[in-house]
């Protein structure tokens, strides 16, 4: 499967959040979607930081660049699942 074109996923998010703000998302593609982008930018910087760490002589700014990364990227699923949780009212 090919990756969209920035045009492509730019106009798919905006589809979305127009689904999701007029609650016409019967099978939850929109939810989907927005999540997997927010999601997905936090994975991205993290190979990122990865690639540099390991392929810059895993120098200590790096390691730390790299640690935040991973931080970040457990905070955007921790707050992912409790925004599912909050959805339902069960908090």
């Amino acid at each position: 499967m090919s990756k969209p074109t920035d045009i492509e996923l730019k106009t798919a998010i905006v589809a979305s959040a127009t689904m999701k703000e007029h609650d016409k998302d019967p099978f939850f593609i929109a939810k989907t979607l927005l999540n997997h982008d927010f999601r997905l930018k936090h994975y991205e910087a993290l190979l990122k930081a990865a690639d540099r760490y390991m392929n810059h002589g895993q120098a200590e700014g790096e390691r730390m660049k790299l640690l935040r990364c991973i931080e970040k990227a457990k905070e955007a699923e921790s707050r992912a699942a409790n925004e599912d949780i909050d959805s339902f009212g069960l908090e």
